[in-house]
């Protein structure tokens, strides 16, 4: 082997993500399969909410990204199981001593949708054009950043190059957002892209979009490039698949359960004992990334205070937490979930300390008051959360730091009208999570000079979070995820709450069914038995 290069064709595991969360080790896959697969079948799929946009360049959110996996390739994939990335479109590839140039070798026989090839210089306009999508694409932005220069030697060799160490680029090439969509999509406004105007390379093609009804995907019969990772060869198996928005978690259940719909991607803590009395399948994975959190705005003077963020950390008894979510969650003990790679317990930072809590908030001078908020040269300690996700642990959340002096006031609203506010800046906190199998996410939302989810000024936090997308050595990325990771938490710059798994559930008849690495489903294998 070259002291400068590596050619990869199979990559040696980043490090194995950990399932223990998820009940069955077997959860990543549907259960055994007891006869051949079987073609045809539209496959009904029951979502929480509206995907808002479908594009997954642009898209942040699982619901659209889960639609979006199907209409997309992309250059690798990477294993779930042992976090190996893998050959898709790029057969091989070669990555320089220092990790600012990565040479890919891409397959000659795959085509969009529209017959186009996916060739050099469609790669090379996909990332270019996510670039140019800049803050629209929210987390291709961070993937792609410093880029220097792409060439396209010829038709199938693509060469990108960094300024600086790029080392999380290649897990970068395995996600949905940097799938490859042809240059007639490409050429279109974001808007229109967000609303369906999409032509890929993958195994199925949007057909039709009716916000907050359905989506409608028709195979695509000339599929023949899956990833390395798939169970056969060629085309899905399903003819398409019709993807409802069904809100109510009750009318989910129902449906699952008399046969209207085949898969519930968002089952309720509540309905998980329901469905596995009635003989129906659950379907668990715990998802790497950012932990679920409160990230709070610190360019309003209230949050500015170093001691008002850590009061909040320390207000919180995430144990409690544990008895209103799923049992396939957990209480944070970190600000990256346990599946993560290069993951650490950071519980010692994570205690509930209310007495604690009370006196910084004493040192910070906000008083108790009458009504048992704090206040502050005329200022209630009050502040308002606008948030869209359905779950129930804000409104223990909003009793815990009662308990304190501190109202929370929760506003739940729309995706659309929750990310216009944000896009404003009109928000005090935020709610939210973000999957990904690699310790890099923490640099996609917490970057001062990238997506800067807090608002904050620049600090030494930042430099850590560089500095270990830079390094492939595993020692020393490990040592400045670490120091990151404390910083973020110790300073109250992120509030982690709970681990995340997601839980889904599908009929008897589901075959084949399973979660890609960042636990965002794959339809590629799924079968229906008739």
């Amino acid at each position: 082997m070259s002291a400068r290069v590596r050619w990869l064709h199979l990559s040696v595991p980043v490090l194995a993500l950990l399932l223990g969360a998820c009940g069955d080790p077997q959860g990543s896959v549907t259960g055994a399969q007891t006869s051949i697969p079987q073609s045809g079948g539209i496959l009904r799929v029951a979502l929480e909410g509206d995907p808002q946009c479908v594009d997954p360049q642009q898209a942040g959110n699982n619901t659209a990204l889960n639609v979006g996996r199907q209409l997309v390739d992309s250059l690798t994939d990477q294993d779930p199981l042992n976090g190996a990335i893998v050959p898709w479109l790029a057969q091989r590839w070669e990555v320089d001593a220092d990790s600012r140039r990565f040479t890919f070798i891409l397959r000659e026989d795959v085509t969009f949708s529209d017959g186009t090839p996916v060739d050099a210089a469609a790669v090379k306009a996909n990332f270019e054009g996510i670039v140019a999508l800049g803050a629209r694409s929210i987390l291709g932005s961070t993937y792609l950043a410093g880029l220097k220069g792409i060439e396209t030697p010829d038709s199938h060799t693509v060469v990108v190059e960094f300024e600086q160490p790029n080392a999380q680029f290649l897990q970068a090439t395995s996600t949905m957002t940097l799938g490859l969509l042809s240059s007639a999509t490409l050429g279109l406004a974001a808007g229109e892209r967000c609303q369906g105007r999409l032509i890929g390379s993958g195994p199925f093609v949007l057909k039709s979009f009716v916000h907050n009804q359905s989506l409608s995907l028709q195979r695509r019969d000339d599929y023949n490039w899956a990833s390395s990772l798939a169970a056969h060869a060629g085309k899905a198996w399903l003819d398409g698949i019709e993807f409802l928005i069904i809100p109510e978690s009750g009318v989910r259940l129902g449906s699952l359960a008399s046969g209207q719909i085949d898969v519930n991607t968002g089952v309720a803590p509540q309905d998980e004992q329901s469905i596995a009395s009635q003989g129906l399948v659950l379907l668990t994975r715990a998802n790497p990334g950012v932990v679920y959190n409160l990230a709070l705005n610190e360019s309003t003077p209230m949050f500015a205070d170093i001691r008002v963020r850590q009061a909040l950390n320390k207000a919180i008894d995430r144990a409690e937490l544990q008895s209103i979510i799923s049992r396939y969650q957990k209480p944070a003990s970190a600000l990256v979930a346990s599946s993560t790679p290069f993951y650490r317990d950071y519980s010692s930072l994570l205690t509930y300390d209310p007495d604690a809590a009370r006196r910084l908030l004493d040192e910070a001078g906000w008083q108790s008051g009458a009504d048992g908020v704090r206040s502050k040269e005329g200022q209630r300690l009050s502040f308002r959360l606008d948030y869209w996700q359905p779950t129930p642990i804000l409104e223990l959340v909003q009793q815990q730091l009662k308990r304190v002096g501190i109202e929370l006031r929760l506003n739940k609203s729309t995706l659309s009208q929750v990310t216009a506010l944000q896009a404003s800046g009109d928000f005090s906190l935020r709610f939210l999570n973000l999957t990904r199998a690699d310790p890099d996410v923490l640099r996609t939302l917490f970057d001062a000079a990238g997506y800067n989810i807090n608002q904050r000024q620049p600090g030494e936090v930042d430099r850590l979070l560089r500095e270990s997308a830079e390094t492939l050595d595993g020692g020393k990325r490990q040592v400045l995820i670490d120091q990151a990771s404390e910083w973020l938490l110790r300073d109250g710059h992120a509030i982690a709450l709970i681990e995340l798994a997601t839980v889904m559930a599908h009929g008897k008849g589901v075959h084949g069914l399973h979660y890609e690495a960042s636990s965002r489903l794959q339809f590629f294998d799924t079968w229906l038995q008739p």
